[in-house]
């Protein structure tokens, strides 16, 4: 545990009063809206997320304050100072992210896959992903794990894995699997687990095998913002 001159907050933050984080409130479980719809800052945010930075600000004895931002302006925004910090369930070593900011680590998440009830396609283990077609969000890590495995696979001389990645609504994809034209559906784990009780995945979807390739989760830091960082860690 840190001392408590090791947590700190910079005398910005004493000032203000508050910690602001800039985070996309659309990925349930770590950050979302009570409604669902778009949020305002300042208005009420939910998640796994959104709790360790309450938290982070009680241990620094200021309080958090979440600004809603778009995924693709979060870092931006960082670095330009409108916000302290970045909290939004994101991979920390993909994307060059780690050359735009620094990270503190805090949680590991794999690839894992929704697969329709009674997962018919037998999808258990890497193996079984070998001539599969697997819909995944492009241009996110769970899509890189995703290809890595596809070419260890053949690698080993089994098929590749046939990766969908055509824009769809979450009820169009559930659709496809249950009708078997889509063997699997990729998402973090804890998102999978997150919706395969909730419509429209609820009664028609499992969990399936395999979890892939863990990786770190870490709230962003401006790179010269070193008394935040060491206080944040500390916290």
């Amino acid at each position: 545990p840190g001392s408590r001159a090791s947590l700190a907050a910079p005398d910005r933050v004493k000032s203000a009063g508050t910690l602001v984080w800039c985070s996309s409130t659309d990925y349930a479980p770590f950050e979302s809206t009570v409604a669902g719809g778009p949020a305002e800052v300042g208005a009420d945010a939910v998640g796994l997320d959104i709790d360790i930075a309450a938290e982070v600000a009680k241990r620094l004895d200021v309080t958090s304050t979440i600004d809603p931002t778009e995924w693709d302006s979060l870092l931006t925004n960082l670095n330009a100072g409108r916000c302290d910090l970045v909290i939004s369930g994101m991979t920390s070593t993909f994307g060059g992210r780690a050359e735009k900011a620094d990270f503190i680590d805090y949680l590991r998440m794999s690839t894992g896959f929704l697969v329709a009830s009674g997962n018919p396609k037998g999808i258990r283990t890497v193996d079984d992903l070998a001539g599969k077609s697997v819909a995944v969000q492009p241009g996110f890590s769970t899509e890189a794990s995703l290809r890595a495995a596809s070419d260890d696979l053949v690698a080993a001389g089994k098929p590749a894995i046939d990766i969908v990645t055509t824009a769809k609504s979450d009820q169009q994809w559930v659709e496809e699997l249950v009708a078997g034209r889509i063997d699997a559906l990729v998402g973090d784990t804890a998102t999978n687990a997150y919706y395969v009780d909730k419509a429209p995945y609820a009664g028609v979807s499992e969990i399936g095998g395999p979890a892939l390739d863990p990786q770190p989760i870490g709230i962003a830091v401006r790179k010269d913002d070193t008394g935040m960082k060491a206080a944040v860690a500390a916290a």
